[in-house]
């Protein structure tokens, strides 16, 4: 193992030790299993069978990136490259998952890998601008909600800077990808000086990796498909947000639907942090939603997060590991295929 990665994993690992070690203190571990023997059978099970809605309603909006490559996309493959992609990001470090789902949809419906890759960048950006937009609305909507929800001042600034934080980092790649897009030519010969001391045939590649890239990005060209993207973003984080909603009925929470949206906020903050499996990060930051937006005892806020990201990873990865049993392959093979492309 090279001397990068070394570095590379004694962070992320680092990093994960941090976010679990906040996470774990202060657990009575009594109350929390209390918490979980009242755990309701009913809505819990609701809840494991709508866990995976979010890999069909991601399916469905994908295809609208798609269409510029390949107009009939199967949805059941683009369904299957979310499964196999998120059991990756589950059951492995480095958030390899992240190009082995593009990868194998373009294996299984004969895209270019590289224009794979670019919709999966416009996904993550837009991803970032909905959910950044509807913690706009809830915090400019307070005063319809301040008499029945009270949030603390410190709290409200925390999810503002987040919220900051989100907007600018989608912004900054929002920009980039336009900047690819719509001087494409001058993008290539720049990436070509740059690219220069390679070895010509390795360089070849990259380029022409790169060229499939910005051809991904074609759905700025379509105003149609870009408004059709943006309101099927909207309706994958609700999905997610009522998969929350009906999850918590399960633990007695009563939290309303609106009311949710600072919480699922969070925890996109915490996933998008690079540990393995989201541990930790997710973690961390669920218990922190739960604890300060809503007022839930910490040991309650502990089980159920442990309970949540649970579910998430078993039912994903059951998905995914039957869909990679039926095409034969393996985790191992799938790793290799997002490491070649990383390298």
């Amino acid at each position: 193992m090279k001397r990068k990665t070394w570095i590379q994993l004694a962070i992320i690992l680092l990093l994960t030790a941090v976010f679990l070690y906040f996470f774990f203190r202060g657990v009575e571990w009594r109350n929390v299993w209390t918490y979980l023997r009242q755990v309701k059978l009913g809505w819990f099970l609701a809840a494991v069978l709508i866990s995976p809605l979010h890999l069909a309603t991601r399916g469905f909006r994908w295809k609208y990136l798609l269409v510029h490559e390949k107009p009939d996309v199967r949805f059941y493959n683009m369904f299957a490259a979310n499964a196999v992609g998120f059991t990756v990001t589950f059951m492995l470090p480095g958030r390899i998952g992240e190009l082995v789902k593009p990868l194998y949809l373009a294996r299984r419906e004969g895209c270019r890998p590289g224009f794979a890759i670019g919709t999966i960048v416009i996904e993550r950006i837009f991803d970032m601008f909905t959910m950044c937009a509807l913690l706009g609305i809830f915090l400019l909507s307070r005063p319809l909600y301040a008499s029945v929800f009270k949030i603390q001042a410190q709290t409200e600034k925390n999810l503002a800077f987040w919220g900051i934080i989100g907007v600018a980092l989608a912004s900054t790649l929002l920009v980039l990808s336009l900047l690819f897009y719509f001087f494409k030519d001058k993008a290539l010969r720049v990436a070509a000086v740059v690219l220069k001391w390679l070895p010509h045939r390795l360089r070849d590649i990259i380029l022409n990796l790169l060229h499939e890239f910005i051809d991904g990005l074609k759905i700025f060209h379509s105003l149609g498909n870009l408004l059709a993207y943006i309101g099927l973003s909207f309706v994958v984080w609700l999905g997610i947000t009522f998969f929350y909603l009906v999850f918590f009925k399960a633990f007695g929470l009563a939290v309303s639907f609106f009311l949710l949206i600072p919480y699922i906020f969070l925890t996109m903050v915490g996933a998008s942090i690079p540990t393995p499996g989201m541990v930790g990060g997710f973690h961390y930051f669920s218990k922190l939603g739960l604890v300060e937006l809503y007022g839930v005892d910490p040991n309650l806020a502990f089980g159920a997060t442990l309970v949540v990201h649970a579910v998430q990873l078993v039912v994903t990865c059951l998905i995914g590991y039957v869909i990679l049993w039926k095409d034969g392959l393996s985790l191992l093979q799938l790793k290799r295929l997002g490491e070649t492309m990383k390298t």
